[in-house]
């Protein structure tokens, strides 16, 4: 293992991952992706990465759902969650925040932020 970071990318629309896919890479992250929320939990229980980034608009459930049960389940219950979103901020970053997860970017995000908050959160979570 190289000791690279982990990143669960929880995204359903192709694009957008693989633009994550490239940004993350490029940044020297290993990125892992689930498309919907079973495959979501799933996937945090298995490879247990450092920090998962969740979009909201999953198919066949809500991302606040993913969320709440990752949050739940004591194997996952300490990564640290990002939310990137198309929804409104105005409603939704607080409803993330309250819901548990680290941080809430709109879609499209910016890079260098984005990526310093994946940073810093897989830092602080190593310590928990």
């Amino acid at each position: 293992m190289s000791g690279s970071k982990t990143v669960l990318v929880v995204e359903d629309d192709k694009d957008h991952l693989k633009a994550l896919q490239i940004r993350l890479g490029a940044a020297g992250f290993e990125v892992i992706w689930a498309a919907d929320g079973l495959q979501a939990v799933a996937a945090a229980r298995r490879e247990r990465p450092d920090v998962i980034v969740l979009d909201l608009g999953l198919p066949g459930g809500d991302g606040y759902q993913v969320l709440q049960r990752l949050k739940m389940l004591a194997p996952t219950s300490h990564i640290p969650i990002i939310v990137l979103s198309a929804r409104d901020p105005a409603v939704h970053r607080k409803r993330s925040l309250e819901a548990g997860a680290v941080a809430f970017f709109q879609k499209p995000a910016d890079s260098d932020a984005l990526l310093k908050t994946i940073h810093e959160s897989c830092t602080s979570g190593a310590n928990q």
